[in-house]
Formats: C-alpha cells, structure tokens, sequence
C-alpha cells in the first residue's frame, strides 16, 4: 500500500524522494506535472513504482474530470490540498488491490497519451507545410510580376 505525501510546493525548494507535482489552480487543477510551477502541490512517495503509478492516477482523474467536482472560487477556481489528497487517496486504495488490472489500465493510457502526442506532432508539421507552400506560391507570383 502506498504512503504518499501530498504537501503546497514551495518555489525553490528541491526534494529528495521521487516526487511529481499537481497543479491545484485554473480549470487544469489537478493535472500531473513533471517540473514545479507556482501553484502546485508536490506528492512525494518512497518508490519510483509508486510515483509513477500515482502520477497516472492522478493524469487519469484529472482527464476524467473527477477533480473538477472539488474545484472552489469564482474568479480562479481552486482545488484544495484535502480535497486532492482525499481523491488521490481513495483512488489508489480503490485500485490498488487489482494492481494488475491497475498497470493494465496505465499502460493503455499511456499508449493512448503516446499516440496523441504523435498526432499532434504530425498535426504541427502538416501546419508548417501548408504556411511553407503558400509562402511559395505568393513569392513566386511576386517574382513573376516584377
């Protein structure tokens, strides 16, 4: 069973243990992250194993909008760090006793998070190809009319 610490992120402060970080401002509250930002909670655990399965807990409830039911505040909405950590909490345990069907379902978000990273990649390239092509074809009609 994991024994993971959620705690406010401090700017600048750097941890030891294997860690991720959530974002607990705007409409992304919850969202996994690897690198800090100003407003994120870090959850630190005492495995690599557990950070990752955590991490993709965490990815997976963000997405599925289960976060969004605690989010607070009518200007910036907010998730707390209880309601976080209550969510996070009562997830892992939920799963955590089929941690077979657990990793199964990981893997296959994360290959699905891996293709969606591929297309947009191709996406951003078909882009600058279509931007490169007219460019083309306007600096040849300009050259063709001098």
């Amino acid at each position: 069973m994991s024994t993971f610490e959620l705690k406010t992120h401090q700017v600048g402060r750097t941890y030891s243990n294997p860690h991720f970080f959530i974002l607990n401002k705007g409409l992304n509250s919850g969202k996994p992250l690897t690198n800090p930002c100003p407003n994120c909670f870090v959850v630190t655990t005492s495995t690599e194993e557990e950070k990752h399965t955590l991490f993709h807990i965490s990815m997976m409830l963000q997405i599925g909008g289960f976060y969004a039911y605690y989010l607070k505040g009518s200007v910036i909405p907010f998730i707390s760090i209880d309601d976080c950590r209550k969510t996070l909490k009562n997830s892992y345990t939920s799963l955590f006793y089929n941690e077979i069907q657990l990793q199964k379902h990981i893997n296959i978000v994360s290959a699905i998070s891996k293709k969606e990273a591929e297309l947009h990649n191709i996406i951003s390239k078909m882009a600058d190809l279509k931007i490169s092509y007219i460019q083309s074809l306007f600096s040849i009609m300009q050259k063709e009319a001098i």
